[in-house]
């Protein structure tokens, strides 16, 4: 098990979050709590960059839907960064590679 670390950084388009190490059921919630700490402004796009994220369960999609929605309630957009290939496989089969915009890098997803 990899300890989680989110660290968060500004960028043009809005907030970037590094997620680092597992992103599981015992540390899900502790990005969620990330998120409540977050403002978010109409029109920005909050970008969680997964490429330090070792791993992701059941519990770290849920987490990043929970992302997905507040962007949403804020107005906001959302992307994914940086999706390791065992995580992006599994957006695929369950669809979720058609509700997030995926990017390769948190560089480019905060220029577009």
């Amino acid at each position: 098990m990899s300890p989680l670390k989110i660290t968060t950084r500004d960028a043009m388009a809005g907030p970037v979050l590094e997620i680092t190490g597992d992103l599981d059921y015992a540390l899900a919630p502790r990005l969620r709590e990330r998120l409540t700490t977050l403002t978010l402004r109409p029109g920005q796009r909050l970008i969680l960059d997964l490429a330090g994220m070792t791993f992701c369960d059941s519990s770290g999609l849920t987490a990043l839907i929970a992302a997905r929605a507040q962007a949403h309630a804020a107005q906001a957009d959302i992307a994914l960064a940086s999706v390791p290939d065992a995580t992006l496989r599994v957006l695929r089969i369950v669809g979720l590679d058609q509700v997030f915009t995926l990017y390769p890098d948190s560089d480019t997803a905060a220029s577009v």
